[in-house]
């Protein structure tokens, strides 16, 4: 059965010392959105279809390939143009995300219209319209495993910083290079102190 988080550990299992990698493109489904994740009924909502897109993909598919549906993904950034990265974010209604689900490369257009069609079935209340299948290319990055609640990122992104700083490359935040958290833990389930979370800053060589 196929495992990202095993076939590609270089991805999904970093350190927690920070280290420098190459992502190459991958298919995810995603949807964007705005506002505090704590609180905002249009994440929770994102969250839902995520998976239940997710999951029908893979129910549906089984002859094709035995897999295990990846973490969610999310790419943050602020509305906010004084904001730096590895500064606590104090208004979390400024958030922008694109909240993702990895899929294996046999994922096509048809299969995944095919699987909000089943979604819809099951879950009537739910608004597929703004979830699209995409690809992604990170390119060069940092990334660390950040362990603990999620209001102590700013420290451990510090460090991964500027240990890319020290080794020669410049932060490269643009509106299609985002901060980028995966998570490993689910919270519903993990005390804060235990969380798990890929911390991914895209990076480019020093000038």
């Amino acid at each position: 059965m196929l495992d990202f988080k095993k076939t590609q550990k270089e991805l999904y299992q970093p350190k927690t010392t920070p280290s420098i990698v190459d992502v190459p493109t991958m298919k995810f489904i995603t949807i964007d959105g705005y506002g505090d994740p704590n609180t905002s009924p249009q994440y929770a909502d994102a969250v839902q279809i995520l998976y239940g897109i997710a999951y029908s993909i893979k129910m549906n598919n089984k002859h094709i390939l035995e897999y295990v549906v990846p973490p969610l993904e999310g790419f943050w950034s602020v509305a906010d143009a004084s904001f730096k990265s590895g500064t606590p974010i104090l208004d979390k209604s400024k958030f922008i995300w694109t909240m993702a689900i990895r899929q294996p490369d046999f994922v096509n257009e048809e299969i995944f219209e095919g699987a909000k069609i089943s979604l819809a079935k099951k879950k009537p209340n739910l608004d597929t319209s703004a979830v699209r299948l995409q690809e992604i290319t990170e390119g060069l990055c940092v990334q660390i495993m950040h362990l603990g609640s999620y209001d102590d990122e700013p420290k451990t992104i510090t460090v991964m910083d500027d240990y890319a700083t020290a080794q020669g490359y410049l932060i490269d935040m643009t509106n299609g290079r985002r901060h980028h958290e995966i998570y490993i833990s689910d919270p519903r389930k993990t005390a804060p102190q235990k969380l798990k979370t890929i911390l991914r800053h895209p990076i480019k060589k020093g000038e």
